[in-house]
């Protein structure tokens, strides 16, 4: 155990998150038989095998299961005092790790990032687009800093910042423009075009509609907003989007949009970071910002 190093614990991270030692020592930007080499010793330093070898992937052995919870934790530590130490020296984050979800990003990154340069000229922002559920996991990992989501998450291990609300409305083919809007019960009968699992928007739209659990009449999905709301210019279907959404997706598509009677869907944007950050003080202020640029986007209404 005297020998067990910093560097050894990240090549063992790297393993088990890609499972294969090719995949792995490409992320360390080592060779595989040298990041094949630490492994081994540090498996020697430790009296146990760490990973089950296959011919295409290795596992996590019982041993390495346990082991791999305690180095997440050691490295997250260390990270989070790197962060601290910067936070210190400048009295603001040099750099910001930024998870954002697919439906939001296009339309609130945009305004934002240009507020944030001009707050922060020196700050460094590496962005990250994804589903909800890979940035719990990320940020848990400490792989990102904050997360501008969907509220609320519900994780005891993150601070929870609610920034602004906002209508999702409805998307119909222009040629419905002017009919009366469908309440939820009516909507249920209609062809819901929705998002592919993963996304909270879906379950968003589909808790409005009552259909939890089920799937929307037609069994239609998409991968983005832009996706649904050119089916519905093309006469398939009706769908929901999110307010900031409307001004950039229906520019190329032939569709009208409308509001819901009240009480109209709506949904929460806010940030979350680790409670144990040492940047929740910077994050805060960032927060700040994210909501007055949110809550600045153009009204639709």
């Amino acid at each position: 155990m005297n020998n067990l190093t910093l560097r050894q614990l990240r090549y063992f991270e790297a393993l088990v998150k890609h499972g294969h030692f090719g995949r792995a020592a490409e992320a360390c930007a080592i060779s595989q038989p040298a990041l094949s080499v630490q492994i081994k010793e540090l498996e020697q330093n430790l009296g146990n095998p760490l990973f089950d070898r296959g011919p295409r992937q290795v596992r996590l052995t019982a041993f390495g299961q346990d082991w791999a919870l305690r180095v997440r934790d050691i490295l997250r530590a260390v990270d989070e005092l790197g962060e601290m130490a910067r936070a210190a020296q400048s009295g603001m984050l040099g750099r910001l790790r930024i998870g954002v979800i697919p439906t939001i990003a296009p339309y609130l990154l945009p305004p934002l990032i240009g507020q944030l340069a001009q707050r922060y000229p020196a700050l460094s922002l590496d962005v990250r687009e994804t589903v909800t559920p890979k940035l719990l996991e990320e940020l848990g990992d400490g792989q990102i800093d904050t997360a501008i989501v969907a509220l609320p998450v519900n994780e005891p291990a993150f601070q929870e910042v609610a920034l602004f609300d906002e209508t999702l409305m409805l998307v119909r083919p222009r040629a419905q423009a002017g009919q009366p809007v469908p309440s939820a019960d009516e909507l249920r009968e209609l062809r819901l075009l929705m998002l592919e699992e993963g996304h909270c928007f879906r379950d968003q739209a589909l808790s409005f509609c009552n259909l939890r659990g089920a799937r929307p009449r037609g069994g239609l999905e998409g991968s983005s907003l832009s996706t649904l709301v050119q089916m519905v210019g093309a006469g398939i279907g009706v769908t929901l989007i999110p307010d900031m959404a409307v001004p950039v997706e229906i520019r190329s598509a032939p569709v009208c949009v409308d509001r819901f009677a009240a009480p109209e869907p709506m949904r929460t944007v806010g940030m979350i970071w680790r409670k144990t950050s040492p940047l929740s003080r910077q994050l805060d202020e960032i927060a700040q910002i994210v909501g007055d640029v949110g809550r600045d986007l153009p009204a639709r209404g």
